[in-house]
C-alpha cells in the first residue's frame, strides 16, 4: 500500500495503473476510519482494480471551529486498517496542500443543498463539494463510494458531478451500524459510555416510526418522533424532516412520493455531539 502526502506523490502513485487502463475507485473520508468506512473500502476493492482512499479532514465544510478542532484523527490507526483491507493508495495530504490558496469556489444547488444540513450549516456543503471535486480532479477515478448516513451529501455531490460534467459514478453505500442499531460515526468516538448508550434511543424512535407511519400523517410521525426523542434524557433533536429522496423537499402525505426518507440531527451529552442518522420509509 503506498501513502501519498502530496498530490505529486499520488499522481505518480497512481500514473502506472491509469497507463495500463486499470479502473479506479476512491473512498474519500474524513479519518477515524471505522466499519462503516471499511465496508466502502471492501466495496471499492471489490468493483475496481484500484482502491484509493483519501484521509483528510477538510476545513473549510466546518463552520464551527471547535468542531473542526475536536474531530477525532488517528492516521497511523486508519493506515494499519486501511492495509489490512487491501487499499491500493492512500492520499493523506495536508491542508496547504490541498488548499495552496484560499479556494473562492462556490457552488449551489437548490433545492438539496438549501434545507436541513444545508439550512443550519452555512457553507458546509460548498466547502464538501470544494473538497471532493479536488479529489476527483486529483485521483480521477470512475468511482467513488459514499455512505448513506451522509444522505444529503450524496444528493449534493451527484449535483455537483452533473453540473461539472465529471465522469464518475457516485455509488452510495448502505449504513453501518452497531449491534445495537446506533450508527456507525467517526463523532461516536467522542462520546461517553453513558452517551453511547443514550445515543442508541435515536435509532429506536425511527424503527418505531415504521409502525407509527400505519396508522398516522407525515406531520404526527413527525411530531411524534421529535416528541420521543426529546424527552430521552441527554438528547435534543435540531430537526427531524420527513422528506422525498431525491428532492429533498417536505412531504405532507405518504402518498406524495415513491421515494420517502426521514432524516434526523441529535445532539448527544453536554458538549454536546451533534449526531445524524435517517431512516427510508418508502
Amino acid at each position: 500500500m503506498i501513502v501519498a502526502h502530496t498530490v505529486s506523490a499520488l499522481c505518480d502513485a497512481l500514473h502506472t495503473h491509469r497507463s495500463a487502463g486499470k479502473s479506479i475507485g476512491l473512498v474519500p473520508t474524513m479519518g477515524a476510519l471505522h466499519e462503516g468506512h471499511a465496508s466502502l473500502v471492501r466495496r471499492c476493492v471489490e468493483e475496481n482494480d484500484v482502491c484509493v482512499v483519501s484521509v483528510f479532514v477538510n476545513p473549510t465544510q466546518f463552520n464551527d471551529k471547535n468542531d473542526l478542532a475536536s474531530y477525532p484523527r488517528d492516521l497511523q490507526a486508519d493506515l494499519r486498517l486501511l492495509e489490512s483491507l487491501g487499499a491500493h493508495v492512500v492520499f493523506a495530504p495536508s491542508v496547504e496542500e490541498v488548499y495552496p490558496e484560499p479556494d473562492t469556489r462556490t457552488f449551489s444547488y437548490p433545492p438539496v443543498d438549501t434545507v436541513m444540513e444545508g439550512l443550519r450549516r452555512p457553507g458546509h456543503f460548498n466547502g464538501v463539494c470544494q473538497v471532493v471535486s479536488k479529489l476527483f480532479m486529483f485521483v480521477e477515478p470512475q468511482r467513488a463510494y459514499f455512505g448513506e448516513k451522509d444522505y444529503q451529501q450524496i444528493a449534493v455531490v451527484r449535483a455537483m458531478t452533473t453540473d461539472l460534467s465529471l465522469p464518475v459514478e457516485i455509488i452510495p453505500c448502505p449504513i453501518v451500524r452497531e449491534a445495537d442499531g446506533l450508527a456507525l460515526s467517526s463523532r461516536n468516538a467522542l462520546l461517553t459510555p453513558e452517551e453511547r448508550t443514550t445515543a442508541t434511543a435515536i435509532i429506536r424512535t425511527l424503527r418505531d416510526s415504521l409502525e407509527w407511519k400505519k396508522a398516522m400523517s407525515v406531520e404526527a410521525v413527525q411530531r411524534h418522533v421529535i416528541e420521543t426523542i426529546d424527552a430521552t434524557e441527554g438528547l435534543r433533536t435540531e430537526y427531524y424532516e420527513i422528506v422525498d429522496g431525491d428532492t429533498l423537499q417536505p412531504v405532507s402525505d405518504w402518498n406524495e412520493s415513491n421515494s420517502i426518507v426521514g432524516c434526523i440531527t441529535v445532539y448527544c451529552g453536554s458538549r454536546p455531539v451533534r449526531l445524524i442518522d435517517n431512516i427510508r420509509y418508502k
